[in-house]
C-alpha cells in the first residue's frame, strides 16, 4: 500500500466512509468494489484479487472484525489496512427473547437511527427476518412499521451486517483453526420481510444478497433467501435477473377497493398489473413458486368469497399462499380473524390445489411478529382512531 495513493471520486462514492471515524467500512462492498478500493489505496493490481479473497474469507466466513487476526497477511499490510479501513456492523442496542425463543434485536446504524431484526428458531433451521429501510414509505394500514415515516434506506453493509450480528449473538462463526460450520446451522434462512420495501432500495438489497449468497462467505443458497415486496411492478423482473432469490408478494386482498386501503401501493400498480408481472416472472416454475402473503383481518378480507376470488386471481401462477393471523400492535384498527374462519379460508385454497399453510405467530410477547416491527426511537405514535380514519377500514 502507498499512503499517497490518490482516491478517485468514484471510489469515494463506493467506499462509504463512516462519519464517526472517517474510515471506509469494508462490510457491504461487493467483490469488485472491494478490489477498486484496495487498488485506490495502493494495493498492486496483480495482487488485488488475492487480497479480496483473503479479506472476504476473514470477514464473511470467519466473522473476524480485527485486521490483527488476519494471520495470512503481513504485519505491515495489516497495519495499513487498520489505518484506512474498518469492519463495522450495526450496534446491538437491545435484545429481547420471547417465550418461544424468538429473538428481536434493536440495532443502531450510522446517524443514530435504529432498525429491528428478528431471529425465529425452528426445528432443524432458523430464519432471520431482516430490514431494508428505517421506516417505510408504503403506509400499509395493518402494519406497525407502516405508521413510521421513512427515514432512509439502509446500505448494503447495514443489510448484510444484520446477518453478521445474528451470527455473533448465536455463536455461529467457526472457532479459530476450524472449518466453517455446515448448512445445518442456526441462521439457515433469510427473509427480507423486516422494516421497509426492499425494491425501493434495490441496489443496496441486491448487493447485500450477493454477499449473503457468496460461497466463500456467508454462503446461503439463493433458495434459502426470500424477498418480500408489496408489488413494485417495474422492479419485479429485474429482481429475478439481478437478485435471483425466492419471491414473496405482500398481497392481502382480492379486490382493488380493499387492497387500495390495506396496501396503498395498489393505487399505483393494481392487482391486475401486479399479477400480469408475476405471470411473466422469469424464474417462475413449480420448483420456484411465488409465495402470496395474506394477513387475516376479521371482517375485512377473510370471507369464503375472498378465498374463492383469490384462487381465481392466481390461476396459472405456481404459488403457495401463506395465511398470516393478524398480529396486534398498539392502536391497530383491525382484529385477528377467528381461528375457525382462518381454517375455512385455508381449506378452500387447499381444495383448489394450492398449499395454504397458516403461519404460527412467533414473538408476539416482544412485538417481534409479522407486521409488528417499529424502531423505538422513530415511533410516530398514532391513535387507533387516527389510523382508522386514514384507511377507511376501522374495526
Amino acid at each position: 500500500m502507498s499512503a499517497s495513493a490518490p482516491i478517485t471520486q468514484d471510489v469515494v462514492t463506493i467506499a462509504r466512509k463512516l462519519p464517526e471515524t472517517g474510515k471506509t467500512n469494508l462490510v457491504g462492498l461487493t467483490r469488485s468494489e472491494l478490489r477498486e478500493v484496495l487498488i485506490a489505496h495502493g494495493t498492486e493490481e496483480k495482487k488485488a484479487k488475492m487480497r479480496v479473497d483473503q479479506l472476504w474469507q476473514w470477514i464473511y466466513q470467519k466473522g473476524v472484525r480485527s485486521f490483527d487476526e488476519m494471520t495470512n497477511l503481513s504485519k505491515a499490510y495489516r497495519a495499513e489496512l487498520a489505518e484506512r479501513f474498518e469492519i463495522s456492523v450495526p450496534e446491538v442496542v437491545s435484545k429481547q427473547v420471547s417465550e418461544d425463543g424468538t429473538r428481536k434485536y434493536l440495532l443502531r446504524i450510522a446517524g443514530g437511527h435504529e432498525v429491528e431484526t428478528v431471529y425465529i428458531p425452528e426445528e432443524g433451521r432458523g430464519t432471520l427476518c431482516i430490514s431494508s429501510q428505517v421506516g417505510c414509505t408504503l403506509t400499509c394500514s395493518f402494519c406497525h412499521t407502516g405508521t413510521q415515516k421513512l427515514v432512509r434506506n439502509l446500505t448494503a453493509g447495514e443489510i448484510a451486517g444484520q446477518v453478521m450480528v445474528a451470527r455473533d449473538d448465536l455463536g455461529e462463526w467457526p472457532e479459530p483453526g476450524r472449518a466453517p460450520k455446515d448448512e445445518t446451522r442456526l441462521v439457515s434462512n433469510v427473509v427480507m420481510m423486516g422494516m421497509g420495501e426492499p425494491l425501493y432500495n434495490f441496489e443496496a438489497v441486491r448487493d447485500a444478497i450477493a454477499i449473503i449468497k457468496d460461497d466463500e462467505g456467508l454462503s446461503l443458497s439463493r433458495k434459502r433467501i426470500t424477498l418480500s415486496t408489496s408489488g413494485v411492478v417495474p422492479e419485479i423482473a429485474r429482481t429475478a435477473e439481478e437478485i435471483g432469490c425466492l419471491l414473496a408478494i405482500s398481497f392481502h386482498a382480492t379486490t382493488d377497493e380493499v387492497r387500495d386501503r390495506l396496501v396503498p401501493i395498489n393505487k399505483k400498480w393494481n392487482i391486475e398489473t401486479l399479477l400480469n408481472a408475476l405471470r411473466d416472472y422469469p424464474r417462475l416454475s413449480n420448483s420456484e413458486r411465488i409465495t402470496f402473503e395474506y394477513v387475516m383481518l376479521k371482517g375485512v378480507n377473510d370471507g369464503d368469497a375472498d378465498a374463492r376470488r383469490l384462487v381465481r386471481l392466481i390461476a396459472g401462477i405456481p404459488a403457495k399462499i401463506n395465511l398470516i393471523p393478524f398480529n396486534e400492535w398498539p392502536g391497530a384498527p383491525y382484529e385477528r380473524s377467528d381461528w375457525e374462519r382462518i381454517e375455512s379460508f385455508a381449506d378452500i385454497i387447499y381444495k383448489a390445489g394450492y398449499a395454504s399453510p397458516i403461519r404460527t405467530p412467533r414473538g408476539e410477547d416482544i412485538m417481534a411478529a409479522c407486521g409488528q416491527l417499529k424502531s423505538a426511537t422513530e415511533r410516530a405514535r398514532k391513535s387507533r382512531a387516527e389510523i382508522a380514519a386514514e384507511t377507511g377500514l376501522g374495526g
